[in-house]
């Protein structure tokens, strides 16, 4: 993705919303793209993400998400719900996910499942929920 693409994504489109690959260099166009479309927005950094607990544990500081059930079943619960935290829409920016799939694949794995599911469940409401995971440059092909 560069800059050109970020703003030809029509954010506030719940039909267009999922998850995507991007690279570091694309979060803060998305980000100023994601404040225009009206949707809350938050910045997730998994530098140094080193698995399940690491991750459930950022999730629920960044999207202050209610206490109790500290697994997958109620992470996939709460951001299909997301009562907490009102909005049109709704953008996930996960800087350096890169260091979750080094570190642990088979819970960046779950994580893409359940942002999937969440994607979908939003969409049935009309509402954009979009998720954008920041890879290393090296992980795309080059441009051409």
């Amino acid at each position: 993705m560069n800059d050109d693409d970020a703003f030809t994504l029509a954010l506030d489109d719940p039909r267009q919303a999922g998850v995507f690959f991007v690279t570091g260099d694309d979060l803060d166009a998305l980000a100023a793209s994601a404040l225009d479309a009206d949707l809350l927005l938050r910045r997730i950094d998994l530098r140094d993400c080193d698995g399940k607990d690491a991750l459930l544990a950022r999730l629920q500081d960044a999207l202050a998400m209610p206490l109790g059930g500290h697994n997958w079943d109620a992470l996939s619960d709460r951001l299909r719900d997301l009562s907490w935290l009102p909005a049109p829409g709704y953008a996930l920016l996960l800087a350096n996910a890169g260091d979750l799939r080094d570190a642990d694949e088979t819970s960046f794995d779950t994580l893409l499942d359940i942002l999937d599911v969440a994607t979908v469940d939003w969409q049935q409401r009309n509402v954009p929920f979009w998720a954008f995971l920041a890879l290393p440059e090296s992980d795309f092909p080059p441009p051409g």
